[in-house]
């Protein structure tokens, strides 16, 4: 009766449960490199040692519960069939339950806590490099596939680590701690334990060859699904303007039958795995309880010998299953941590030259000379611009969509650099210059205003981070802005929602015009700022500008002729190129490109 009840308790404990690693349905993205990646990433956990000494040693602790428990109920069955006292052995199994569980728990919270600091410095790193990359890697790459780096495979790593790790490392202990026991026991049982094992292995990676590309499909699928249920909520507007509440939902669902299809085909041939494994361990089991009958039979292994043996074959498996697991787990981990490590590896801004120059009150003397450049260097935007700016005056680009007028504004602020020729400010060529001083010199208003979920006051000195509220509230009253603000529940204080929801557009422009009076930048950038409002709102934009612009070098792009007409100088670009310059008057008169545009919009 003692001997049944000992083996029966040893089911549930020593041994890991699988609940740590994958699970079946979860979708595997393969790496292309792991084992660069992972030495990389083992750089990563590197940063806190005493994290990965603590996982190793808790590791090996709860591991060693697994490998002597069998040994010491094996051991209580004998001195119960050779009638000796077995008190001694329960107290020792007891020991190493106790044992056991605190070491499990410690073992938890210090994984979890181990995960989270790499969580976080990974995620810090991985910010801080995005927010100093180049603007062009922006434009190519999806803005909510980066956010997904910077949340999902980060979080991907992070479970990876607190839920694989430690079990990895307790499953790859007991596996050689338990064969090497077994085959101190016995050698024939153990051989047909390992014919068992093998054959499971096998059975899995089979059955992983199969499911794998329909995880990568799920995955596909899944991606599909929520692509479209961003674009629908984001143009949900737009969406029931034209009533298509109807289409989207048929797409919706569609796109999610599709994937509920993958799923379904992957999940439940990847299923099978956990049954067959069970069917196999229990042959094998069944052979070798045969065969160990037939050993004592013979007096060649004791009741407790076969007991302890009988009990490591149902550990032994074990591992070998999560290990097949936690590979899976490891692979998705891996896949992310290749795109983290993408951006990481992204060519930054360039580095300032070891002699460059400050930006100290700049006058605002820009020359453009024999400026070439092409976001694809085998198609030219600008073509040979040739362009003096004397400090101090307002200058209005304007020309057809697409002819290069914002990718003067992009060269100017060193967002690009041209492809040949040079810019210069104060006769100094813009790479001459400190980058963040250079950016410093430009006050920005553009057509897409950009204001964050924070208070009217934070947002009109974002780049004023010293300004008093007094220096704030003047520069609304510049800008015209002062009296929607203070019509406002709490002014000032006035906590907006995302990209300023609750404002019109014409309000919204009219914060980022008493932005940029804020910055006093000298060199004001106008990149359509009245192309989106009324005609009213439009008024008073333009006198907010007038205010913004005045004594300061000012560049203005515009499609709407009537805010360019006082500009000291207009130049119109078309393909690439400056085809016109000259005042208002003098183009109108030239009878060209300008003329022709002038008259179009007299006539709206």
């Amino acid at each position: 009766m003692a001997a049944s009840n000992l083996a029966a308790g040893a089911a549930n404990i020593p041994g890991k449960h699988p609940g740590g690693g994958r699970r079946h349905g979860q979708p595997v993205q393969k790496p292309r490199d792991m084992k660069g990646t992972l030495s990389r990433l083992f750089q990563v956990l590197k940063g806190d040692r005493k994290g990965l000494v603590l996982i190793l040693i808790f590791a090996v602790l709860s591991s060693a519960s697994g490998i002597f428990s069998p040994l010491i109920i094996g051991q209580a069955i004998s001195a119960i069939s050779n009638g000796n006292a077995v008190l001694t052995f329960i107290f020792v199994l007891l020991g190493i339950y106790v044992g056991y569980f605190l070491v499990n728990l410690l073992q938890g919270i210090i994984s979890g806590i181990f995960s989270q600091r790499v969580t976080y410095r990974i995620r810090v790193g991985l910010f801080r490099i995005m927010t100093g990359l180049p603007l062009k890697f922006f434009d190519t790459k999806q803005h909510g596939e980066l956010m997904s780096r910077l949340t999902n495979d980060v979080d991907n790593i992070s479970s990876t680590i607190a839920d694989s790790l430690s079990q990895l490392l307790s499953s790859l202990f007991s596996m050689i701690g338990i064969l090497i026991v077994m085959i101190r026991l016995s050698l024939p049982l153990t051989l047909v334990a390992l014919i068992g094992t093998a054959a499971i292995v096998i059975f899995t990676r089979l059955v992983t060859k199969v499911t794998r590309p329909l995880f990568v499909k799920q995955q596909k699928d899944l991606g599909l699904l929520n692509g479209q249920v961003e674009e629908t909520i984001s143009g949900i507007f737009i969406v029931k303007s034209f009533s298509r509440e109807k289409a989207v939902t048929q797409d919706f669902e569609k796109l999610n039958e599709n994937l509920s299809k993958t799923a379904t085909e992957a999940q439940t041939k990847s299923g099978i795995i956990m049954p067959v494994a069970n069917v196999i361990n229990n042959v094998s089991f069944v052979a070798i309880s045969v065969l160990s009958a037939t050993l004592a039979v013979q007096g060649m292994l004791s009741v407790g010998l076969i007991t302890s043996f009988l009990l490591y074959i149902r550990q032994f498996s074990r591992p070998f299953v999560e290990i097949s697991n936690i590979y899976n787990n490891f692979q998705t981990a891996i896949a992310g941590a290749e795109r983290i490590f993408e951006i990481l590896d992204t060519t930054p801004e360039p580095a300032d030259k070891p002699d460059a120059l400050p930006v100290k009150a700049p006058k605002g003397d820009i020359t453009f000379t024999d400026v070439e450049f092409g976001y694809n260097p085998e198609k030219m935007i600008l073509k040979g611009i040739n362009l003096h700016v004397p400090a101090g005056t307002k200058v209005a680009v304007v020309g057809p969509t697409g002819a290069g007028k914002t990718t003067l504004i992009n060269l100017l602020t060193r967002f690009y650099d041209v492809n040949a020729g040079s810019v210069t400010l104060d006769g100094h060529d813009l790479r001459d210059y400190r980058l963040a001083d250079l950016r410093k010199a430009f006050g920005v208003v553009l057509q897409d205003t950009v204001l964050f979920a924070e208070s009217v006051r934070y947002n009109i000195a974002y780049g004023n981070e010293g300004a008093t509220i007094e220096d704030i509230k003047k520069a609304a009253r510049i800008a015209g802005a002062d009296s929607f603000i203070e019509r406002m529940t709490d002014g000032y204080d006035t906590v907006l929602s995302q990209s300023g929801a609750e404002l019109s557009h014409g309000e919204r422009q009219l914060l980022t015009i008493a932005r940029a009076v804020l910055s006093n930048a000298p060199i004001m950038i106008l990149d359509e700022a009245t192309s989106s409002v009324d005609t009213l709102t439009e008024k008073k934009i333009q006198n907010a500008l007038l205010s913004v612009t005045e004594g300061r070098t000012s560049l203005i792009i515009a499609h709407r002729l009537s805010t360019i007409r006082d500009a000291d100088l207009i130049i119109v670009i078309a393909d690439g190129r400056i085809v016109e310059q000259g005042t208002h008057d003098e183009l109108v008169a030239l009878g060209g490109r300008y003329a022709a545009m002038h008259e179009a919009h007299v006539g709206e």
